[in-house]
Formats: structure tokens, C-alpha cells, sequence
């Protein structure tokens, strides 16, 4: 996939809040998915979408290789303040699990060595941040990371759909620390409160409206 760069959510609107960037990874062995998501004050903008895809006949640590070499790409470009990792705690095939740790391992080592703060999320939780409810259905889901990031159409491939929920489910939640201010990929110390999806029970309830294609955007 071409990576996704450059969409946006809205204008920057004028204030003192500094812009955050975050790393969204929806980890994998074979298709690992990434979106680095920008976020001041109530607009959200993507600015690398895509996925990291490995050779089953490669070995693991050439694999492992690849996928930790555009993460590490991406951190030096974009310098995110936090690197969010989707958490799936259940795979039925034991070796898919084993590739879907090690590839979160590898994204939360190289944010935590850039000195981003790390997170991980379940995919209830992020479900829940994005659409409104833990059981949204992909279609749902893609609705909505559409609306919440302005683009022209629906995220796909799907990996890296999810990893950009990822990131919108940390902007919702979050606390955030400031951008990082010098070169070494230290922190800033200040933390301004991230602009959260809209939560309340109506907003819950037009989030849906809109993910259904009920409300014109």
C-alpha cells in the first residue's frame, strides 16, 4: 500500500495548545499496520497511513527486521510524543500469537528508546473510543476513523485502519505529554489534556447516527 499522507480532520485551529503527534501500530508478523496521527486542539490529521508486510518464506528475524526498520523510520520522521499498540490478548493459532507479540514488542521498544510514552489497547477499548461501542463492526469502524480523520474514503487496508483507531482511541483517553523539545527524543515534562472523541450519551448517540450514514457530514 502507498502510504496515506497529508489528511485532515480540520484547520489547525489558533491557541496555545502545541501539536501531538502519535504512532498507531496494529501489530503483526505478516501485515503490521501504522498511522501517525497528529492532534491540535480538536483536529485530528493523518500523516503516514499504511502497512509493513513481510514474506511467510522470509526468516522471523529478517521479518522482524523489516517491520522494526519502518518503525524506527517513522519515529525519526515524525518524532511521535507516544506510541499507541493494540493489545490482542487471544489468538487461536499459537504461532500468529507469538508473531503479534514480537511485532509489538519491537514498536514499544524503539518508541520507548526515542523516548515516547508507550501504550497499549485492547481492541474492545479502542472499538469503544472510535464508534461508541466495544462490538462496532469493522464497516462501523472504518465510518468513523473516516469522519474523525476527514478522509476522502474509508482507510483500508484494514491493518492499517485499525492501527489509526489506535491512535484516535489514545487522543480520546489520554492524558498527553507536550511534543518532544530537543533532538534526543526527550519530553517535554508538561502535559496538556488531549481534545477527546465525543463521549457523552448524544454524542454517542450521533457518532452512531453517523458511522449508519444517518447524519451528512
Amino acid at each position: 500500500m502507498t502510504p496515506t499522507r497529508g489528511s485532515s480532520g480540520g484547520s489547525h485551529p489558533s491557541g496555545t495548545i502545541e501539536p501531538v503527534f502519535v504512532l498507531g501500530v496494529d501489530p503483526g508478523l505478516s501485515r503490521c499496520g501504522y498511522a501517525v496521527v497528529e492532534a491540535q486542539g480538536r483536529s485530528r490529521t493523518v500523516h503516514a497511513m499504511g502497512v509493513v508486510r513481510t514474506p511467510s518464506t522470509a526468516h522471523v528475524a529478517r521479518r522482524l527486521a523489516s517491520i522494526q526498520a519502518q518503525i524506527r523510520a517513522l519515529i525519526g520522521e515524525y518524532r511521535p510524543a507516544v506510541v499507541a499498540v493494540e493489545r490482542v490478548f487471544f489468538q487461536v493459532n499459537v504461532s500468529t500469537a507469538i508473531g503479534v507479540a514480537q511485532a509489538a514488542g519491537l514498536a514499544m521498544a524503539e518508541g520507548s528508546a526515542a523516548g515516547a510514552e508507550v501504550f497499549e489497547y485492547t481492541p474492545n477499548q479502542v472499538k469503544e473510543a472510535v464508534a461508541g461501542w466495544g462490538a462496532a463492526p469493522k464497516e462501523q469502524m472504518q465510518r468513523m476513523i473516516q469522519a474523525l480523520l476527514g478522509l476522502e474514503a474509508a482507510p483500508s487496508p484494514a491493518d492499517a485502519a485499525d492501527a489509526a483507531a489506535v491512535a484516535l482511541c489514545h487522543l480520546a483517553h489520554a492524558p498527553m505529554p507536550s511534543p518532544a523539545t530537543d533532538h534526543g527524543g526527550g519530553l517535554d515534562t508538561r502535559r496538556v489534556l488531549a481534545p477527546s472523541v465525543p463521549r457523552g450519551p448524544r454524542d454517542r448517540q450521533a457518532l452512531g447516527a453517523l458511522a449508519r450514514g444517518e447524519v451528512a457530514r
